[in-house]
């Protein structure tokens, strides 16, 4: 991704998912104003459960690579809640291969160069290939139902106690398993707005599970620091 013009693009609220992005910088350019931090070099996003807002710089290019949940950890082995809801410089976490790939992807030659250069290190970071197949239930169970499998159904599933499984979310996914949920039912809200436009919020509100408007509403405001109707009639926010 590349930011070309004569300005800054203009500031964007992008909302939790629960995943980790990288954003590899193979530009001198800053890459961006993050919650109003400057970044310099490459960073590591850990935009768990709460808003961020970002203004890419003129002349920046970085490549970018999403992990889905709770897939980060086999690659960073640090604790995903230690990280939670934070930006991260990349030599934090990776040291001395940072300068090396940066180096590498302001080399090759195109975008299918780079993202070859991107696999080949994730590659090697890569410190084990074996998934918490319970987790990755649960986390798939989630999905599935929105957010709506109470964690105590997940704990049986799984045949691990709350205490149990929330130890484990707490590391490869960031989260505890509510607060897990809880995204994922706002994230399914998000999906419905942006499908179904002239479906009403009320609705909006009962198709992704919300008990009532008042939980949907709080939600919006933790997630969003916006009402839903807000976050509708918003230019800069992302969903």
């Amino acid at each position: 991704m590349e930011c070309e013009g004569e300005a800054d693009w203009n500031q964007v609220r992008v909302l939790p998912d629960t995943c980790v992005e990288l954003f590899v910088n193979y530009t001198t350019t800053p890459i961006a104003v993050i919650d109003q931090a400057l970044y310099k070099r490459s960073i590591v996003c850990f935009r768990l459960s709460r808003p961020v807002d970002v203004q890419m710089r003129k002349g920046s290019g970085c490549l970018a690579v999403c992990f889905h949940p709770g897939m980060a950890y086999p690659f960073i082995r640090v604790p995903m809640d230690a990280l939670k809801d934070t930006t991260v410089n990349f030599p934090d976490l990776w040291h001395d291969a940072t300068s090396a790939l940066e180096d590498e992807l302001a080399c090759a030659p195109d975008d299918e160069g780079r993202s070859a250069v991107m696999q080949d290190f994730l590659l090697r970071q890569l410190k084990s290939e074996k998934q918490d197949l319970q987790v990755a239930y649960c986390l798939n169970q989630a999905q599935h139902t929105q957010g709506s499998i109470p964690v105590r159904q997940l704990a049986n599933e799984t045949g691990l106690s709350q205490r149990q499984l929330s130890r484990r979310f707490h590391q490869s996914v960031g989260l505890s398993p509510k607060e897990y949920l809880g995204v994922c039912r706002f994230n399914a809200s998000l999906r419905y707005l942006a499908n179904y436009p002239g479906v009403s919020l009320t609705e909006i509100a009962h198709l992704s599970g919300y008990y009532d408007q008042a939980h949907f509403i709080r939600d919006y405001k933790v997630y969003t620091g916006h009402s839903p109707g807000e976050v509708v009639a918003a230019s800069h926010i992302l969903y």
